[in-house]
């Protein structure tokens, strides 16, 4: 991934046999980001940019099909592509305690009490938003991105503070 592009979602396997992708969404507008008609840009650039001919819901899971992709074999050449736009495209949010994935990785992870933890690699969006933290000691922990736990995110300063409950970042 480069870093002048917004993922909004990523493709996954395919769904049947006339061409439907499952997505998995990065997005909290895919109703408008994924809309019949809308053209997205995709990494590899070589991979689009792909037209959305239909859009549905099945069972709790984003199913798109892309213009002149329609069979099964077609589709499954698109899983594992990225679906990006153009941040200047991005309306910035009223929110301030909403983030983009991109403003939180390489943000530097320290406890409250200032002890080092580590680096934000990637989020991962399971039911709950995860930050997957590499320690400076090797391997990574899986911090829950909520406010009890996050209580700061400081982009101007490339950081934020956990107050992580007892075991999260030493689970033996």
């Amino acid at each position: 991934m480069n870093g002048q592009h917004l993922v909004i979602g990523r493709i996954g396997r395919p769904h049947g046999i006339r061409g439907d992708l499952t997505i998995d969404v990065r997005t909290d507008d895919p109703e408008y980001r994924f809309a019949p008609g809308s053209r997205i840009a995709t990494d590899p650039a070589a991979a689009g940019p792909l037209v959305v001919d239909g859009a549905r819901w099945h069972s709790g899971r984003l199913l798109l099909r892309f213009a002149g992709v329609d069979d099964r074999t077609a589709a499954e050449e698109l899983r594992g592509v990225w679906l990006v736009v153009d941040p200047a495209d991005v309306l910035p949010s009223d929110d301030p305690d909403d983030f983009h994935d991109q403003d939180l990785v390489g943000l530097a992870v320290v406890t409250a009490e200032g002890e080092d933890v580590g680096t934000v690699t990637e989020i991962r969006h399971h039911g709950q938003d995860l930050l997957v933290v590499r320690r400076a000691s090797g391997g990574d922990v899986l911090v829950p991105f909520v406010a009890a736990i996050v209580p700061e995110v400081d982009l101007a300063g490339g950081r934020l503070v956990i107050d992580p409950p007892p075991g999260l970042l030493d689970p033996s």
